[in-house]
């Protein structure tokens, strides 16, 4: 992914969308902005975006009930930043659960965003691992190809649940502690409660059952384990 990345930006706030859509355009990419969900849907239909910045609180659609809709069949991978001025966990959590990939509180520094930016795309494409494919059962996962196989097909994977399946995959039978796992997805500590609704999304499309993990396990206390096989 590269600086001539496509955003979309959205935001029922004129003035920011304006001075957020100049600042990104002065950084190099190239941005599309959109006033509501529902403006955000018609954009989506027309055009390819790597990145959607999105406001939680707007008249009409919020940007969780959107942000979930588009985990569906519309952009399963797409990384989304949510903004709010509503930063207390559970509403962080919130964020997560419904498939965002960050979420970034009101008011902030634009350079703040632009570096939640840069670490979402890199995430979108993560160096691959020079191990061969790593079997979870009946899946496969080839890091090299950022590809998750099933016999069902393919599963898509968001940008934050590909880097962590990445991570896992690069040191099988090692616990990984959530500072680190916050470090693979370059969340601030803040953030760090979230990586356990980031795992839960992740048990889901590789676990038979995600309510009783055969591959990711939790470790008490100390964080989670990848256990490759049959």
């Amino acid at each position: 992914m590269t600086d001539t990345a496509h955003i979309l930006l959205v935001d029922d706030d004129e003035r920011l969308r304006a001075l957020l859509s100049r600042f990104l355009v002065e950084q190099g990419y190239r941005v599309t902005t959109a006033a509501c969900a529902a403006d955000a849907r018609d954009k989506l239909r027309f055009l390819d975006f790597d990145l959607m910045v999105l406001d939680v609180m707007m008249p009409g659609e919020t940007g969780l009930s959107l942000t979930e809709d588009l985990r569906g069949d519309r952009a399963p991978t797409m990384p989304i930043l949510l903004l709010t001025a509503r930063g207390a966990p559970e509403d962080v959590v919130a964020g997560f659960e419904a498939g965002a990939d960050d979420y970034l509180g009101k008011p902030f520094d634009p350079r703040v965003l632009l570096v939640r930016i840069r670490a979402m795309l890199r995430r979108a494409t993560p160096a691959p691992s020079p191990e061969g494919p790593l079997q979870l059962g009946e899946a496969s996962f080839d890091a090299a190809r950022a590809e998750l196989v099933t016999p069902n097909g393919r599963i898509r994977l968001t940008g934050a649940e590909l880097a962590l399946l990445v991570a896992f995959a690069a040191r099988p039978h090692e616990i990984l502690s959530r500072e680190a796992l916050a470090a693979v997805l370059e969340m601030d500590e803040a953030s760090e409660r979230a990586i356990d609704v980031q795992v839960t999304r992740l048990r889901r499309k590789i676990e038979p059952d995600p309510r009783e993990p055969r591959f990711l396990h939790t470790v008490r206390g100390k964080g989670y384990i990848l256990k490759p096989g049959p």
